[in-house]
């Protein structure tokens, strides 16, 4: 395993609260529904792209490991 059960723990830790504590701030947010969708929209789009993106990251740099040829070959 490369990350210990703590940093594990840790890492989803902070991803669950920092979700938590931006919808518990958009409910609390006195301002009309409209504008609490649109923010909420916004903070889902954020999650979702931070999680794509670290995945395809991740499965690039494995691919790099994994088949360094790969990277001579035309696209």
């Amino acid at each position: 395993m490369r990350n210990t059960p703590a940093f594990t723990f840790m890492a989803w830790g902070g991803f669950i609260l920092a979700i938590l504590f931006e919808y518990v701030g958009l409910y609390n947010l006195e301002e009309p529904l409209y504008v609490k969708g649109y923010y909420a929209i916004g903070a889902a789009f954020l999650i979702v792209s931070c999680l794509v993106l670290q995945k395809t990251i991740r499965d690039n740099e494995e691919d790099k490991i994994n088949h360094p040829e790969a990277e001579t070959e035309p696209a």
